[in-house]
């Protein structure tokens, strides 16, 4: 069994983005928590009510400084709190590597 630090150990990813040529990035901690939480989304993308996370502004951030296309939507919520929240949607394809570095 797998303790939670080497469960969000570095990773390797390859990141596209269109036409452009890809990267290569590697993501640790809650920074590849959230890019994964993002891949394994899909199209309808990821909220902090649906993915509890304490700082996805700051995750969402960096993986941008990395060059990983995320868009950010504002949704309007009700209840004793009603404000907005966000919705990441990741745009790159990204395909995590395996140890051999050949796309998993």
């Amino acid at each position: 069994m797998s303790t939670d630090k080497e469960r969000w150990a570095s990773a390797t990813f390859i990141v596209a983005n269109g036409s452009t040529t890809p990267l290569t990035i590697a993501v640790k901690g809650r920074d590849r928590w959230a890019l994964e939480s993002l891949i394994n989304a899909g199209k309808a993308g990821c909220t902090p009510i649906d993915h509890p996370g304490p700082r996805w502004s700051a995750y969402v951030f960096k993986l941008r400084g990395f060059g990983v296309d995320i868009e950010t939507i504002h949704e309007k919520h009700e209840g004793s709190f009603s404000g907005t929240h966000a919705r990441y949607v990741l745009h790159s394809v990204v395909t995590p590597f395996d140890k051999e570095g050949v796309a998993a």
